[in-house]
């Protein structure tokens, strides 16, 4: 099975043969001890500090199939180096364009995003309330929101439903999590340790569900819950709005509460937290573990993994755009 890499340590990253050849270098100008990556093994790599390469390794890589994602000094996703969108298909360029130009089917969609991730939401908050966590009133309030989706006549209501439904849910980390207040949502930049692993964890989902957007027919710059815009892909921000809950926030309440990651791996800086090298390695391992987890699919019967059910995600977004199937957005069944 291939794996995702990462690498934390500014360096040179070339070709090796058949195996990719990084070279840590300190900050003054000193090498490392080479790592030898083999090419067959790898899905993509995720690079955290500044890399020095060429033209040479981008189309090594690119031949390969093997994804670049880049992240600067505050964690934030910066690009992408993807290969050639060899899956981009006419038809389905034209039918995505068509449901987004057309009002109904827009928010047809978009409204079930929102429904999908509310639905794991409201799980997650059952499955701490069984644990003595006192999330009654949080509950009640996301449940009233939920019955709003369904009537919301247009994109910017539907935005703020959602936005009412995050903001209450989280009131409820407070509860959920030991040890460390949330104490509202602080994105840019991050105030305390539990916003900095939201933001952290967060660019993680989205960029694997670009990652699986890549490998459908699908153009992730044309969305439907979150506005198109310059220089970004938001349809890999609507979907992530369906799997945040399972595989960001679950692993946040696991790494805290069981202190895998605790005050000493993060950076508190004068307006701003970040989180160390510790800290990162943690969480990643932490969220590779989740990606890698696997459940017995109903409608397929055979074990999947978490990663496996983003792609699954895209085709049937695929399937409905092509008017095939009716999309039914991935909700928790356990």
């Amino acid at each position: 099975m291939k794996k995702t890499y990462y690498l934390f340590n500014p360096g040179r990253l070339s070709r090796n043969d058949n195996t990719l050849k990084f070279i840590p270098v300190d900050e003054s100008g000193r090498e490392g001890v080479p790592k030898y990556l083999p090419v067959e093994g790898i899905s993509d790599l995720y690079c955290f500090g500044s890399l020095d390469t060429n033209s040479a390794l981008y189309n090594f890589l690119g031949k390969a199939g093997i994804s670049i994602h880049f992240f600067d000094y505050y964690e934030h996703y910066t690009g992408s180096f993807q290969p050639k969108e060899y899956l981009l298909a006419g038809k389905m360029q034209i039918s995505q364009t068509s449901h987004y130009l057309n009002t109904d089917k827009r928010l047809k969609i978009a409204r079930k995003f929102v429904e999908g991730a509310a639905f794991n939401i409201t799980k997650n908050l059952r499955y701490y309330m069984k644990r003595e966590r006192d999330l009654e009133q949080q509950l009640t309030r996301i449940q009233s929101y939920s019955e709003l989706v369904s009537t919301a006549s247009d994109i910017p209501s539907l935005m703020g439903i959602e936005g009412n439904i995050r903001s209450t849910y989280y009131e409820a980390f407070n509860e959920i999590i030991k040890d460390h207040a949330m104490e509202g949502r602080s994105m840019r930049p991050p105030l305390n340790e539990v916003n900095t692993l939201i933001s952290f964890g967060n660019m993680l989902c989205y960029t694997q569900c670009l990652d699986q957007l890549y490998h459908t027919q699908l153009n992730p710059t044309i969305s439907y819950l979150h506005e198109p815009g310059y220089r970004r892909y938001s349809l890999a921000l609507d979907l992530a709005e369906i799997f945040k809950p399972i595989l960001v926030d679950r692993t946040i309440f696991r790494v805290l509460n069981k202190r895998e990651i605790q005050s000493k791996d993060f950076d508190f800086q004068t307006n701003r937290v970040t989180l160390k090298e510790s800290g990162k390695r943690t969480f990643l391992k932490a969220f590779e573990e989740k990606l890698n987890e696997t459940i017995k699919h109903r409608t397929l019967n055979k074990h999947v993994s978490y990663k496996h059910l983003i792609k699954l995600e895209c085709y049937k977004l695929s399937k409905h755009i092509l008017e095939i199937e009716t999309y039914k957005p991935f909700k928790i069944w356990w």
